[in-house]
């Protein structure tokens, strides 16, 4: 951005400018929390739902219901970003969370297979149908809201705070489920312990209800007026190819970020045949780098512009995701693992820092939260959710070898794609 171009804030605007992005980021913590603690804590619930003697077998039904829930992402993309578009972000992040809390709430008290039978995983699998509606939305919402009110010039920076507590959800989640590894034994996480996150996550939920309401609107009305605002027209009348170019880099991105960081945990106890105590400990360090990692990349991207920053991903991931696979498969010790994903884990950063904006810069005001959230919903469901069952599946069959292929097949394909974002972007004022 031309120096004479530079926003002058007063302290005032720049005081709530911060807390709005923390206010709006704190909720997505809480609301990532809820969601992936269910696949951290199915290591030990998995046979309490579906129960068949065989682990690989019980993780590859509850990788399922994990993948079900994705699938109800591009509706609540759809839902919720026609929401954000025609009535408000605030009011749109708001209903979210709550539905969330609700679903969290469902599973915490929800019957056994011992107790009810069959009916037990067919509501388990309506609730997470439920939470996938819930943070199919919520991507989208925060995304647009978090670039509408970053400091101009510093916008990598401040926008990638939607994955510091993205991944701080999903770190929270891990490290709620190490603490109760430590004070109770496996039978009593497998009887009645691994219910207590999902308690934990509804309470939080309110918390961030409140911190939601104290956000201030972004979006114009002269915006949410127009006839085609929050309307698929809108989008595909005149944004049509934005809206595939979205579609073609987040594939590759939600799947290798489900690989390096949800798959991963079972990765290392399914095939590495590390312990599962082991396991959760890895992965909590090595998100917790991650999520440190997070502002320094979207420093980066402000200096070398977000073009070139998912480029570089698309690139590196393709050419590393094969043999840190393979190395991981073989390998016994945990810090060569923590090692190895933490490599993974920067490379995906050039991706997550960014990704939220990259995509808001590409939709004008009246379609940028359905336009974000239903295209970045749709790879999701496609390829981040079934990241797990295609892993396990393949597992399954003998060829485990073939999904690390997959991967580096979809990162070369984010590569292609990322060399169709404009060098200069038409919608948001930045400097890149």
């Amino acid at each position: 951005m031309p120096a004479n171009d530079q926003p002058h804030y007063s302290a005032e605007e720049k005081r709530k400018r911060i807390f709005a992005i923390v206010s709006a980021s704190s909720g997505n913590l809480v609301e990532w929390f809820d969601f992936y603690v269910y696949s951290f804590a199915s290591i030990y619930f998995a046979s309490q739902f579906f129960p068949s003697g065989n682990s690989t077998a019980e993780f590859l039904k509850s990788a399922a219901v994990f993948a079900v829930g994705f699938l109800m992402r591009p509706i609540g993309g759809w839902m919720f970003g026609r929401i954000a578009d025609r009535v408000g972000r605030k009011k749109s992040m708001v209903v979210s969370v709550l539905m969330m809390c609700a679903g969290s709430l469902a599973i915490a008290v929800l019957p056994t297979y011992a107790t009810i039978g069959v009916a037990a995983p067919i509501l388990l699998l309506v609730i997470r149908m439920f939470q996938g509606l819930s943070v199919g939305g919520e991507y989208g919402t925060t995304a647009t809201y978090m670039s509408e009110v970053a400091l101009r010039g510093q916008r990598g920076f401040f926008s990638s705070f939607q994955y510091v507590t993205l991944i701080g959800g999903q770190l929270l989640a891990v490290l709620t489920v190490v603490i109760l590894e430590q004070f109770l034994t496996e039978a009593d996480l497998k009887a009645w312990g691994w219910r207590i996150p999902f308690v934990v996550g509804a309470i939080a939920a309110l918390v961030s209800l409140v911190l939601r309401r104290t956000l201030h609107e972004t979006i114009k009305a002269e915006d949410t007026n127009k006839k085609e605002a929050g309307t698929l027209a809108g989008i595909f009348k005149h944004h049509r190819a934005a809206f595939l170019t979205v579609l073609g880099y987040t594939a590759g991105g939600s799947l290798i970020f489900y690989t390096f960081t949800t798959y991963m945990q079972k990765y290392l106890v399914n095939t590495a045949g590390m312990p599962a105590k082991t396991a959760s400990v890895v992965m909590t360090g090595a998100l917790f780098l991650y999520m440190c990692m997070q502002p320094l990349f979207g420093m980066l991207a402000d200096r070398i512009g977000r073009r070139t920053s998912m480029m570089l991903f698309g690139a590196l991931g393709a050419l590393a995701t094969y043999p840190i696979l393979e190395i991981l498969r073989g390998n016994h010790s945990s810090y060569i693992a923590f090692a190895l994903i933490t490599v993974a884990l920067a490379i995906v950063s050039l991706y997550t820092s960014i990704s939220g904006l990259v995509k808001a810069e590409m939709f004008p005001p009246e379609v940028r939260a359905l336009g974000v959230g239903l295209s970045y919903a749709i790879a999701n469901a496609i390829f981040g959710g079934s990241a797990e069952f295609v892993g396990l599946s393949l597992k399954n069959i003998g060829h485990e070898n073939w999904f690390f292929i997959y991967v580096t097949i979809m990162m070369a394909i984010a590569f292609l794609v990322s060399l169709r974002l404009p060098k200069t972007p038409s919608y948001l004022h930045t400097d890149h």
